[in-house]
């Protein structure tokens, strides 16, 4: 950074009338415990190093700079008032720019240790102009992917597919945006929500709303009263690549690419994991997540049960008494760990109690030929220490062992964190199961 900044940070809080404490967290020394703050930071710096492809020693720089910077750019804002014009940092993070524009203010931004720069518009301007497009979003051109506020050219960027960048002028125009403050630029961008596939939370389809069941390679399995073959879903976008009901009551949605199936299931709050598909027994307990009343639990009272709904019978479904309501159709069921089906349907609700019914999953794993997503799917990379049988593991982790979210173990000589409260269990060694445990 502009190296002013770190002797100056304090000075141009005062300017702006606020004292703040800023406390670093320390690195744990030999026999010292790493915190919770701690671990997060020591994720930050190493992700910030893999992705920027910079060195842990520059990361963690960077972002010291970048916590002075910002405290200098809050005073800074608060002093220059409505001659505030935004601000930047350069590609390196080390120099940070602040737009002005009144130029005999460029000297307060000096004394702060930033790099003034004089322009025509502030950035409340700026912001104004912007909702201008905002409020006229809906009449946009289709090929109008997007806009935004750009602090660095002091202007209002519209962005076009080639070949409509004067429709897209002309739609800014139109929308109350002077011309001198609006930048075209050719995009091929086409953004589409981007979603973690979850089991037990909301998609919809039409007018309708189910619930995601579990995971599977490409997708997720749901009830078949929840869109047909064909049927396009929302929130994670994709498409019904397959459904059956009445007669059966499952489907599979094949989702569409930035949606990324997870071996997890929404537990309202936080989420459990799932190891696999084993079949738990009459009488077994379960637990059920769902979109509409969260997360249920009850006991499986029959198997292969067949139902008359209004549309026709379906065969070969589970009874239960654990509850469900409209909306939760599709949801996930677990015993412990283990995917057992989704929900079909049932009379009752979650106040009153009642009897409820979901579809096996094995048999729509078997049926549409799909894998389900388990915490144990990604196999170790090739930095990850794994055992064999001719060597044994090493370490504190052991089967049977309860874990809390934050506990630390030791496998094979590396130290692991817990992400999930579980029960550990042969199979779930720290390597293995990136869902559960992070290296530390």
């Amino acid at each position: 950074m502009n190296r002013k900044i770190v002797a100056a940070a304090a000075a141009a809080i005062a300017v702006g009338g606020l004292v703040t404490a800023v406390a670093l967290t320390p690195s744990a020394s030999a026999g010292q415990t790493v915190t919770a703050a701690g671990q997060v930071q020591a994720e930050i710096v190493a992700a910030l190093s893999r992705d920027l492809k910079i060195s842990p020693e520059q990361a963690e720089t960077r972002l010291a700079d970048e916590r002075k910077a910002a405290l200098a750019d809050s005073a800074l804002k608060a002093r220059l008032g409505s001659s505030y014009a935004g601000s930047w940092l350069d590609a390196a993070g080390t120099t940070l720019t602040v737009a002005v524009t009144d130029a005999a203010l460029a000297d307060t931004v000096r004394a702060a240790g930033a790099t003034p720069k004089t322009v025509t518009r502030s950035a409340a301007q700026l912001d104004a102009a912007k909702l201008s497009l905002d409020t006229k979003g809906s009449s946009a051109p289709k090929t109008v992917p997007g806009w935004y506020v750009d602090a660095t050219t002091n202007s209002i960027v519209v962005l076009a597919h080639a070949g409509s960048e004067a429709a897209a002028r002309s739609w800014a125009t139109a929308s109350g945006v002077r011309p001198d403050a609006v930048r075209v630029e050719t995009s091929t961008e086409s953004p589409v929500p981007l979603i973690d596939v979850i089991g037990g939370n909301a998609y919809t389809f039409g007018s309708g709303r189910c619930s995601v069941g579990f995971s599977v390679e490409g997708g997720f399995v749901t009830a078949g009263h929840c869109g047909t073959t064909g049927t396009r879903t929302s929130n994670p976008s994709g498409t019904v690549a397959g459904s059956s009901f009445p007669g059966n009551d499952y489907a599979w949605v094949r989702v569409d690419a930035g949606n990324t199936p997870r071996p997890l299931v929404n537990r309202y709050p936080g989420t459990v994991p799932v190891a696999g598909s084993q079949e738990a027994a009459i009488g077994a307990s379960v637990c059920r997540s769902g979109s509409t009343t969260g997360w249920h639990c009850g006991t499986i009272e029959q198997k292969n049960a067949s139902v008359n709904y209004p549309q026709g019978t379906v065969s070969g479904l589970t009874r239960t008494n654990a509850c469900a309501e409209p909306g939760d159709s599709g949801g996930s069921w677990l015993a412990g760990d283990q995917a057992q089906g989704v929900t079909s349907g049932g009379s009752g609700n979650c106040s009153s109690g009642g009897t409820f019914y979901f579809q096996p999953i094995s048999e729509i794993l078997s049926v549409y030929s799909l894998r389900l997503v388990t915490s144990g799917s990604n196999p170790p990379s090739s930095t990850t220490a794994t055992t064999t049988p001719t060597d044994p593991p090493t370490g504190t982790w052991a089967a049977g062992t309860t874990y809390a979210v934050g506990a630390t173990v030791t496998y094979n000589g590396v130290s692991y964190r817990a992400l999930q409260a579980h029960t550990a269990q042969v199979g779930w060694e720290p390597p293995n199961v990136p869902a559960l445990w992070a290296r530390s």
